[in-house]
């Protein structure tokens, strides 16, 4: 489980988002934090009225200020400062992470509008595409009210494809760890909600396609049953369900109606499969629900 949490922060009380949940996770997993600032070229000293730090020693002062604010005495945190003016911040974020050894990234997405909001909120979807460690994205709360952070209850969608399971694997084990419920939600579209290519062959031929997408559902169901056998034998407390229709809107009503800290994805973090498990739905995820979301890199078998 994680062991290294890198948080990235700019200065701005939107990307102080996130600490209540490194702290939180920090404490449960015994995990050391490195919060780190990467100085971006040509940045202004505040955007929107919001501060942003500008300078190497600037931003030391403001992390070791944040650290000692922020952090019990029993939680390790380190502070990094790369010093060297950058234009990709999002691909430093990614690198960093790899350079010292982090196994999560947690970092704030989308603001309350306006440019801050949009630029943080692109950095950290740019984040979630490029590194090789899991990113937690937080929203912050209305208002700039400190957000609380807790994990009792967490979805994890599936799909059935090997190549996922990895994201219900770290679920699974921050479920023990937190002693969560765990839902498992599996989506099946509806003749309604396919498209591309699918959409079109559904078109002409209709009836094929309806018993297609039962015959999915069917398999979806065989499925759950199996990974929640598995689940509470290794005495997880898990339900699972299968739900028609777009997946993002069976999450995001999953979620109103059931309630969640927290949303366990696999991603590929790129377009070109399934738009559920190619990095084109985080975005929508994260508009259209401000639970805490964990993006779980997806590697192929090629490894890529």
């Amino acid at each position: 489980m994680f062991k290294h949490l890198l948080v990235p922060l700019d200065g701005s009380q939107l990307a102080e988002a996130p600490l209540s949940a490194a702290v939180y996770l920090a404490r449960a997993l015994r995990a050391k934090v490195t919060l780190m600032h990467t100085v971006e070229k040509g940045a202004p000293r505040q955007i929107h009225g919001e501060r942003h730090l500008s300078g190497p020693q600037e931003a030391r002062g403001y992390l070791d200020e944040v650290a000692a604010r922020v952090f019990p005495p029993e939680i390790q945190v380190e502070m990094h400062v790369h010093g060297d003016e950058v234009k990709d911040v999002a691909r430093s974020i990614a690198e960093h992470a790899g350079e010292l050894g982090a196994d999560l990234i947690v970092m704030c997405t989308h603001g309350r509008g306006g440019l801050r909001g949009f630029v943080y909120g692109r950095i950290a979807q740019q984040v979630s595409g490029l590194a090789t460690a899991p990113v937690l994205l937080i929203h912050p709360s209305p208002g700039g009210a400190a957000t609380v952070f807790s994990c009792k209850r967490m979805l994890a969608p599936v799909d059935g494809n090997p190549d996922h399971e990895e994201g219900l694997r770290i679920a699974a084990g921050l479920a023990k760890v937190f002693e969560a419920e765990l839902h498992l939600i599996m989506a099946v579209h509806t003749f309604g909600t396919l498209s591309g290519e699918n959409a079109a062959t559904a078109k002409m031929l209709p009836r094929t396609t309806h018993a297609l997408l039962d015959l999915v559902e069917q398999d979806a169901e065989k499925y759950l049953r199996m990974r929640l056998a598995s689940l509470q034998a290794e005495g997880v407390s898990a339900t699972a369900r299968v739900r028609r229709g777009d997946p993002v809107s069976v999450i995001v009503d999953c979620l109103e109606k059931t309630g969640g800290d927290l949303i366990v994805l696999a991603t590929h973090g790129k377009t070109g499969m399934d738009a559920f498990w190619s990095g084109s739905a985080t975005p929508n995820l994260t508009v259209r629900s401000a639970v805490p979301l964990l993006l779980v890199p997806v590697r192929d078998r090629k490894g890529q």
